[in-house]
């Protein structure tokens, strides 16, 4: 299929979230008092001891493009602070820091690492080995990565099907606590699917790991942004939504006689009954 689900341009939007009220939050009607999370091995929540208020946590973002700006937005709709980084530098991001208000800040890539309860790292899978390993060592990584040759150079291993995005991005990240998430939807569609808990509307996301805490922190987040976790498993099971799967993009897309993604596509609903029957689905080349 090829879909670049996170690389086409979306508009920016005006920031929905004026309050600063530690634990209160709202996003398209959720509306919630006292809200906490478990933070797992992030900062000062090491293992999932303990728990954070929502208020209180940080979402830092190394890369800060479609899917890093959506998250960014989805995360201040929520009650979240963010620290949000690119590789152009913090005076890049002004705009849309502005955008977002008091909850955002602009930093380097190793201030965002610092902050981040979670850290999303969202850039080109070709320079991974960029990404601060010794500043993200302990910390819940939620790798959102996707492999495109022409894009990021042939990786062998991904050629021979030898290994998946997130166990190279994990081998790099020896100390950190690496889950897949966010990769197989449409930025248009991560921002305009989100709903409440319980809405009878909502959609899910797909996440894999290694490790059972870092899985129920990215779990929680996921749930806080406004869908569905659902575990496809381990880091070794993450094939199973990378490009090229009938996970990735099509269960949320509505118009699929094209080549890839239509930017008008609204999107649909996929549930986690959905998201489970398309990794049924998926087949790896023999011998890999």
């Amino acid at each position: 299929m090829g879909m670049r689900a996170a690389d086409a341009t979306g508009p920016a939007r005006p920031c929905p979230y004026p309050s600063t009220t530690p634990t209160r939050f709202t996003h398209r009607g959720l509306r919630e008092t006292g809200r906490t999370l478990r933070a797992g091995p992030a900062g000062r929540n090491s293992h999932g001891r303990g728990s954070i208020e929502v208020g209180m946590a940080t979402l830092g973002l190394i890369g800060s493009g479609n899917i890093g700006g959506t998250l960014a937005r989805l995360a201040v709709d929520a009650g979240l602070d963010v620290v949000l980084s690119n590789s152009r530098g913090p005076e890049s991001l002004s705009d849309l820091v502005t955008e977002l208000g008091p909850r955002a800040r602009a930093a380097t890539a190793a201030e965002a690492a610092a902050a981040g309860d979670w850290v999303v790292v969202t850039i080109p899978l070709g320079r991974y080995r960029d990404l601060p390993a010794a500043g993200l060592a302990g910390k819940v990584v939620l790798d959102t990565m996707n492999y495109y040759p022409e894009r990021d150079g042939v990786l062998p291993a991904l050629e021979a099907e030898e290994t998946t995005t997130s166990e190279l991005v994990q081998e790099h990240l020896t100390g950190a606590h690496v889950v897949k998430v966010f990769n197989n939807i449409f930025f248009k569609h991560l921002s305009g699917l989100a709903r409440p808990a319980g809405a009878a509307d909502r959609s899910a996301l797909l996440l894999a790991g290694d490790d059972a805490a870092a899985k129920q922190s990215a779990a929680a987040l996921v749930d806080l942004l406004g869908f569905d976790p659902v575990d496809a498993g381990t880091l070794a099971d993450s094939w199973r939504f990378q490009r090229d799967t009938p996970a990735y993009a099509l269960p949320y897309m509505t118009i699929t006689d094209g080549p890839g993604i239509d930017p008008s596509d609204p999107g649909t609903v996929a549930d986690a009954d959905a998201l489970r029957a398309a990794l049924a689905k998926a087949v790896r080349p023999a011998g890999s």
